[in-house]
């Protein structure tokens, strides 16, 4: 088997481990579990809080302790376990520390998996930069391959689609104990302080108005991303109880119509040079905000049938733009604002703020908010277009803030620079 076929694989797994339950975990808690949208907030800041500083501490131990492929092999495997005990839980507290924990062993791996593959492609003397894209682009197809699954297998609400995830899970563990050798690569150098391995000196870039400016917005519009990660496939399933909806295309299957929003966000991807290049770096990250005004927007205002159905696919179609041309642009602007010395860990810093802070801000509170103003006294019944264009106007008022305090001319001199030297990309969405 090839080198770049066996990383293929690992980056199709990988993400189709999170794509058996991210998109539809939520169905599973309001449709099933029947729990309140409050303590669902705080399920999806799980994320947030295990991506604060698991990365970084996991990648101490694989630079100097432990083999990188082992390392992530035992986090994939100790996953896996985790998942299979989530059909058991009972409560929604116990719930979110059983998630909590599975996150833990999980987003380390998004960074481990690039270095593995990272390792392995320089070890067989291919190029980084030329080969591993097209190996990254399999991890969204197992995203959406993963969503397609359970939603086919008629997964969406039940407590299975842990187990399609689980699974996957200890597939890929114990298929990295096959993969090429990644040694520990700092063994022998002098250890840095944790302070410096975790990035908190980037924290000191804060002091730069421009440089706070941007990091805040940053954690906002990371805010952002986790609302339609968390309600758009229960907001499609909550028409079943319509009976008029109830046999739609996309009542049965909703988690087939999301992933239209991971095959958007491969294609927006093609289109950043150009965008970069002739608007800028401030006003491709304005088109993301605007973008997610129009995914909010036409949620509130689809339904499953026709011609209600042309505004969901819509939102998912914009939601690549919405995503991508934040990350991309928002990692540019770093690249070329900071120093080499302090790149690094102000690039942390960067994700800190949108998949750290910025998600566990947007879950906590969204799930108040929708409890406490948009859920009818029984509990059940939610007022989804109030909902969405709350929302719309969140990213709205975002955008109209951003216009006016960020301040940064367009030099298409460093858009080019980075444009020469792109890094591979990381969905959620995530894939």
């Amino acid at each position: 088997m090839s080198t770049k076929l066996r990383l293929t694989i690992l980056s199709f797994l990988q993400f189709f481990i999170w794509g058996s339950w991210l998109i539809t975990i939520g169905a599973y808690w309001f449709q099933t579990k029947q729990w309140s949208g409050a303590q669902f907030g705080a399920i999806f800041s799980t994320m947030g809080i295990a991506s604060i500083f698991m990365p970084s501490i996991m990648g101490i131990i694989a630079d100097k302790y432990v083999n990188a492929e082992k390392l992530y092999g035992i986090l994939h495997i100790l996953g896996g376990v985790v998942l299979c005990t989530v059909p058991m839980v009972t409560d929604p507290g116990t719930f979110f520390w059983v998630i909590l924990l599975n996150m833990i062993f999980y987003m380390p791996t998004l960074a481990l998996s690039i270095a593995v593959s990272y390792s392995v492609l320089k070890r067989q003397g291919l190029d980084v930069v030329k080969d591993y894209p097209p190996i990254r682009v399999w991890g969204t197809i197992g995203f959406i391959v993963a969503m397609w699954t359970v939603s086919l297998l008629g997964f969406e609400k039940s407590a299975n689609q842990f187990y399609v995830a689980a699974a996957a899970a200890f597939a890929l563990g114990i298929y990295s104990f096959t993969l090429p050798a990644c040694p520990p690569t700092a063994k022998d150098t002098p250890s840095r302080s944790l302070v410096d391995v975790l990035g908190l000196k980037s924290f000191a870039l804060l002091r730069d108005t421009k440089m706070l400016t941007f990091f805040l917005f940053a954690l906002l519009l990371g805010a952002a991303l986790q609302l339609t990660n968390a309600y758009g496939d229960t907001f499609l399933h909550d028409f079943d109880k319509v009976p008029a909806y109830k046999d739609t295309f996309a009542v049965k299957y909703p988690a087939i119509i999301m992933s239209i929003s991971q095959v958007s966000e491969t294609l927006f991807i093609l289109a950043i040079p150009f965008f970069l290049r002739r608007f800028g770096i401030k006003q491709v990250m304005l088109f993301s905000m605007i973008a997610w005004v129009l995914r909010f927007g036409l949620l509130a205002f689809g339904t499953p049938d026709f011609p209600g159905i042309t505004l969901v696919i819509l939102s998912c179609i914009v939601y690549g733009m919405a995503f991508d041309f934040f990350n991309i642009s928002g990692s540019l602007f770093v690249e070329t604002q900071t120093a080499s010395s302090i790149r690094a860990s102000a690039q942390g810093l960067f994700m800190m703020m949108t998949n750290g802070f910025g998600a566990v801000l947007g879950s906590s509170i969204s799930g108040i908010i929708i409890e406490k103003y948009f859920t009818a006294p029984d509990g059940l019944t939610k007022d989804w277009q109030g909902i969405w264009l709350t929302f719309a106007a969140y990213a709205l008022v975002i955008a109209v803030l951003f216009v006016f305090l960020f301040k940064h001319k367009h030099s298409p001199q460093e858009a080019t620079a980075e444009l020469e030297h792109p890094e591979p990309l990381l969905s959620v969405e995530q894939a």
